[in-house]
């Protein structure tokens, strides 16, 4: 499953950590690639040791830690690694998969945070490879794209402009996607149900079943 979730952060928000973004010390983003990866990795990444970086890299976190929808959609166990990545002008990230393994955890879901007002730069969409075809993303600032990490995607060139995003991974409590998908969705509709219709008997069948499901499926 591939989901689109809105309004992570604030127009506010996002307005003062693209400002304190201009005070970071970004570096070669090929450090932390993969032996193969780095071969076609071409961004800048905020350094590990930057402060600043990592005020707004713990800020960013608590967001996602927060928010509803990527509760539902990823299940997380636990979050990884958060990176600043930083495109200008001739930079690109070419056709890759992410490590599944990052420090201590398993990498099941991907995302991607935008924060570069898209009229800003050309270029630089994030493109999701599946059976189904390429899927292409350049979305507005705050809102994030959530992905399985199994998947190969690449960062097209930026032409023009500074493409900045928050890109990170997540372990979640649920392994497989499809059980992730299904549990995403009946989670919604159950939810959906009782604003419509309170407690009741469908209500009772449709939350067993999901519980039970997850109580099936989780690897706490």
């Amino acid at each position: 499953m591939i989901i689109c979730i809105g309004e992570v952060l604030s127009r506010t928000e996002i307005a003062e950590i693209v400002g304190a973004a201009e005070k970071i010390r970004f570096v070669d983003g090929g450090s932390t690639a993969g032996w193969a990866a780095r071969t076609v990795k071409a961004n800048l990444q905020a350094a590990a040791d930057d402060p600043t970086a990592l005020a707004l890299e713990a800020r960013i976190r608590r967001r996602l830690e927060a928010h509803p929808v990527v509760a539902l959609a990823a299940r997380p166990r636990r979050f990884g690694p958060l990176l600043l990545s930083r495109y200008e002008a001739g930079r690109g990230y070419g056709r890759h998969v992410d490590d599944a393994i990052m420090g201590e955890m398993r990498s099941d879901l991907s995302f991607t945070l935008f924060l570069s007002d898209p009229a800003g730069y050309e270029g630089g969409e994030l493109v999701v490879e599946s059976p189904a075809g390429e899927q292409a993303f350049k979305l507005e600032p705050g809102h994030l794209v959530l992905y399985p990490s199994t998947t190969l995607h690449r960062v097209e060139t930026v032409t023009r402009g500074v493409r900045l995003a928050a890109v990170g991974w997540i372990q979640s409590l649920v392994r497989e996607p499809d059980r992730r998908e299904l549990l995403f969705e009946l989670d919604t509709a159950r939810r959906r149900l009782f604003d419509e219709q309170g407690k009741g008997e469908v209500f009772d069948l449709v939350d067993k079943s999901f519980r039970n499901l997850l109580r099936m499926w989780a690897e706490p």
